[in-house]
């Protein structure tokens, strides 16, 4: 269990988030959604520890993640962020394997090698292995990333609850990889030793694969909890300004929601 205790955080006087508190529990997929500036990916660096905040407090499994290291940190948790950029030209399988530097001391290992095979194939990312990373497409890069952070927590970790943290990880993909990936980070989320904490733009993403929604207004929680209960006419167009009404699709898990 991941829990965010009266958190606040604060830049230039104005906070960003303001006494935040959520709980994310293991084999979910937890969804963040909100408006622009309603403190989403602050949120998501708080919870990682990329940010500590000025009031409150994040544990992992009830200890205080301020107290780990940040080697022992890495071991379980991996952080994608919504901006990365490499300066020189690495290959393709190199920056995979940098999701696995907090597992060996020098040099990798074959199990280390193993990993990163199967996290590359898992994101149809193989062929790419000897390329240039710079010379890939954006969405091409998204998934090389997708593989590198999942490298890092692939496997059940002695250090605890595996925790993975994605922000905004659809950006740069087509529709066809948006939905691919959202089906492999939601069966990769349904493992028991498992914490997958997202944000998405897109509600309809959201309402169709998040087990649980955390909603996010002018840096404080509006609404958590189930898709219905969180997706709600009033809560919708308190944060986005927006009316809806929903359809069901035939075969697919989830209501549509079609805005005004």
């Amino acid at each position: 269990m991941i829990a965010v205790e009266g958190v606040t955080y604060r830049v230039a006087g104005r906070d960003l988030l303001a006494d935040v508190s959520a709980d994310f529990a293991p084999g979910l997929l937890h969804l963040i959604i909100g408006a622009n500036g309603a403190g989403k990916s602050t949120l998501v660096k708080v919870a990682s520890r990329l940010l500590r905040p000025h009031r409150g407090r994040v544990s992992y499994g009830g200890v205080d993640v301020a107290s780990a290291t940040e080697v022992s940190l890495a071991r379980h948790r991996a952080v994608l962020s919504q901006a990365i950029e490499l300066a020189f030209p690495l290959a393709v399988r190199d920056v995979v394997m940098m999701g696995r530097y907090p597992h060996f001391h020098t040099h990798p290992g074959p199990d280390d090698h193993a990993i990163v095979d199967d996290a590359m194939r898992y994101f149809d990312v193989g062929d790419l292995a000897t390329r240039d990373y710079p010379t890939l497409s954006g969405g091409e890069k998204q998934r090389v990333n997708f593989a590198r952070v999942l490298a890092q927590v692939w496997r059940p970790s002695p250090a605890g609850t595996r925790v993975l943290f994605l922000d905004e990880p659809l950006t740069f993909l087509d529709v066809g990889h948006q939905l691919d990936f959202m089906k492999k980070i939601r069966t990769f989320a349904a493992q028991d030793d498992v914490i997958v904490i997202g944000v998405v733009h897109d509600l309809n993403l959201a309402a169709r694969f998040a087990d649980r929604l955390l909603l996010l207004h002018h840096g404080a929680v509006l609404a958590a909890g189930a898709r219905a209960d969180v997706l709600t006419a009033a809560h919708v167009r308190t944060a986005f300004g927006v009316g809806f009404v929903t359809a069901v699709a035939p075969g697919i898990d989830g209501t549509h929601l079609i805005f005004d």
